[in-house]
């Protein structure tokens, strides 16, 4: 599987922004996707994932109520719709997907991964 993520940009805090992750092959419903950053100095973590079917959606604490993830298996794409972003949601996101949800909730993954998008929200 090939993800390519895009959307990332400039924005104000307050603002929004929509990720999406295009992912080649015919397999996509097979497979959960998810969401990850990483800041400038700080390790890579856990955004957001969402079942194979789209059934299941989990959060990090730090997203929760403000970022929703989904997807369109007949596009091939998964999002992660970004709302009352603030400053320290600036980072590069990148798109996982795995075979399993778990793995990338809970940590364990060794899916693939995309290149990433760079999020930078100004004070």
């Amino acid at each position: 599987v090939q993800l390519q993520a895009s959307g990332g940009g400039l924005v104000q805090a307050g603002g929004s922004l929509e990720l999406s992750c295009a992912a080649s092959g015919r397999t996509f419903d097979h497979y959960a996707m998810g969401w990850f950053r990483q800041a400038p100095g700080k390790e890579r973590e856990f955004v957001a994932a969402i079942s194979h079917s789209g059934g299941s959606t989990h959060y990090a604490d730090s997203v929760r109520g403000r970022f929703t993830i989904s997807r369109d298996n007949a596009k091939n794409t998964v999002y992660l719709q970004m709302n009352r972003l603030k400053p320290e949601d600036t980072a590069v996101y990148y798109c996982v997907a795995d075979s399993a949800l778990g793995p990338v909730v809970y940590g364990g993954h060794r899916g693939y991964w995309g290149q990433g998008t760079l999020v930078t929200v100004s004070s």
